[in-house]
């Protein structure tokens, strides 16, 4: 399964992945590999993402949307959420 994840002029991450956690707006949900087909608008929360060496990353994000499309998973992002 491939992510793509996008903000406004800077690509954030791209490249294999074993599964993604994401903060849709009716909760969090997993999107693993064969997931169905699925277009959702994304909270304020953390991306959770692990690649395909087991390696976990985390990416605070500001709303955006996911689309999941034969193993293809896009995520558009407004921002990541800056540390204080």
């Amino acid at each position: 399964m491939n992510l793509t994840m996008l903000s406004p002029g800077k690509e954030i991450f791209n490249g294999p992945i074993t599964s993604v956690k994401v903060p849709g707006i009716n909760g969090q949900f997993e999107i693993l590999k064969d997931h169905a087909a699925i277009v959702s608008a994304l909270a304020n929360g953390s991306v959770r993402v692990i690649d395909d060496k087991g390696t976990s990353m985390t990416f605070d994000i500001t709303q955006g949307f996911v689309e999941v499309l034969n193993n293809e998973v896009s995520i558009l992002v407004h921002s990541l959420a800056t540390a204080e």
